[in-house]
């Protein structure tokens, strides 16, 4: 027997609570009991996302999330601004791109931060762009982008401002309202704590004068129809949901609002600097800058000589600990360490002390117990219940 841990930005391990609630009686979606849980998880995340705007649902990945923020949005031809700075920078590209954009693209360096004037100035230089697309948290990377200063920016002008929210949200502050974001996807199997297959979006007003005026053709993923369905006393979504991932979602909302959504961050903020505090007592090297708001994954580069492409499989094979490889680009030059969602201090603990162990059986000079020490220092200091 080799019990398995999940240390991966996505999928999260699952509360108890929100398994327990997996396991309930299938309730028919059509039924006033369905209605009552939609507008519960539609409530709650509202308050995840600290806005007021329409809340839509969808039985889909996260990837079904973005493309939504693109079939409602972009018609063959409209400019669009791309501000990518890791794979799923370049998932916006794809996706703008397949559904007939214009799309200018401001590329980074895998690991930089979207530089809030480079798209002051894009925007300043084509008045047709109709939408900036960026990410919140950066899931290849482990990247943070300034959605506040962005948001400012795009508020400004006509465009509307869309944020890929997918590992971000529930663990990185992201005030969706005050920070002028009109358009932002997530989905359920990071932060949020629930398996895979529900996405989220939150539309302000801005973004649904661009909707209604959206000509692209769409059937599942059309916002107008959704909103229609889910708003009213009798709320429902317009086709089949996945009613027990809703029940869960709702247990979630319930163990996130118990521990108060800025202790939830705080938690995130302990739990990724004992991750990268530990990795560095390694002497171990950080992907990327060493953000206090990069809360929901920590990349970490692979060390000279040591083989990045087996650090991950030895990891799942012996040890029964699941990290994340580097992605694109950076296959076998880094490796990721999740902590977002359902984890706690032991966690933490697991993942860097089997990280100890895969490096020294690849040859890595390891003095062990250093980066489960600097963890520890890192917990006796925090206030936050982990």
């Amino acid at each position: 027997m080799q019990k398995r841990f999940l240390i991966t930005p996505g999928p999260t391990p699952v509360p108890p609570e929100v398994l327990s609630a997996l396991s309930q009686p299938v309730v028919h979606h059509r039924a006033p009991r369905f209605t009552e849980i939609l507008k519960q998880v539609v409530a709650g995340l509202k308050c995840i996302y600290q806005t007021q705007n329409d809340i839509i649902v969808f039985a889909a990945s996260g990837t079904g999330a973005m493309e939504s923020a693109v079939v409602n949005i972009v018609n063959p031809g409209d400019h669009v601004l791309v501000g990518s700075v890791g794979n799923f920078g370049e998932r916006w590209k794809k996706l703008t791109a397949t559904w007939g954009a214009e799309v200018i693209a401001l590329d980074y360096e895998w690991g930089t931060k979207v530089v809030p004037a480079d798209i002051e100035k894009a925007l300043a230089a084509d008045p047709a762009i109709k939408a900036v697309y960026v990410q919140s948290s950066e899931t290849s990377t482990g990247v943070v982008n300034d959605i506040r200063a962005i948001g400012e920016i795009v508020a400004k002008t006509p465009a509307i401002l869309v944020v890929d929210a997918i590992s971000g949200l529930g663990a990185t502050d992201l005030k969706t309202d005050e920070w002028h974001v009109d358009l932002c996807v997530a989905g359920s199997q990071k932060a949020l704590m629930v398996p895979p297959g529900l996405a989220y979006v939150a539309v302000s007003e801005k973004a649904w004068a661009v909707v209604e005026r959206c000509a692209t053709p769409r059937f599942y993923y059309d916002y107008v129809t959704a909103r229609k369905k889910m708003t009213g006393d009798s709320a429902q979504t317009p086709y089949t949901p996945a009613v027990n991932l809703m029940v869960a979602q709702n247990a979630a909302i319930d163990l996130i609002k118990q521990e108060g959504l800025e202790n939830v961050f705080e938690r995130h903020r302990v739990l990724s600097r004992a991750a990268k505090e530990g990795v560095k007592a390694l002497g171990l090297e950080l992907f990327g800058p060493d953000d206090p708001e990069a809360n929901s994954v920590t990349a970490v580069k692979v060390p000279e000589g040591v083989d990045g492409g087996k650090i991950g499989k030895i990891a799942r094979d012996k040890w029964g600990v699941w990290l994340a490889g580097g992605q694109g680009p950076l296959k076998g030059k880094i490796f990721r360490f999740g902590h977002c969602g359902y984890f706690g201090h032991s966690d933490i603990i697991v993942g860097l002390t089997t990280v100890e162990m895969v490096l020294a059986e690849l040859g890595y000079d390891v003095k062990f117990g250093a980066s489960a020490a600097a963890a520890e220092q890192v917990f006796m200091q925090s206030t936050v219940q982990l």
